[in-house]
């Protein structure tokens, strides 16, 4: 498992920690920051699907649906939240990554 994976790995965990403890003072500049550094290590080949299943987790956290399960829906949802934030700050990345590959000069 390489640098790339273990970043990815750890924000993925500490989003889902966050999540059900309910967050901390620093908890949104650390999922950023994760989500930030583990959208540097997206391979080309996967840009697509991560930014899609970004839309599917920031629609899913918007929508709160999994709120109405008793007892444990507002943790996933919270942990749902976390993870939207993640992978946001992360397609932020792949965007901005894939918009310089496409526009630098080549030479």
């Amino acid at each position: 498992m390489g640098v790339g994976r273990l970043i990815q790995f750890g924000g993925v965990l500490a989003a889902l920690i966050i999540g059900l403890i309910g967050g901390f003072t620093y908890s949104n500049v650390i999922i950023a920051i994760l989500g930030i550094a583990g959208g540097i290590f997206i391979e080309r080949d996967d840009r697509l699907l991560f930014l899609v299943a970004t839309i599917a987790l920031v629609a899913a956290g918007v929508q709160g649906s999994l709120a109405a399960i008793p007892t444990a829906g507002e943790f996933i949802s919270s942990a749902m939240a976390e993870l939207a934030a993640l992978f946001s700050a992360g397609a932020l990345v792949v965007i901005l990554v894939e918009t310089w590959e496409r526009v630098r000069p080549t030479g």
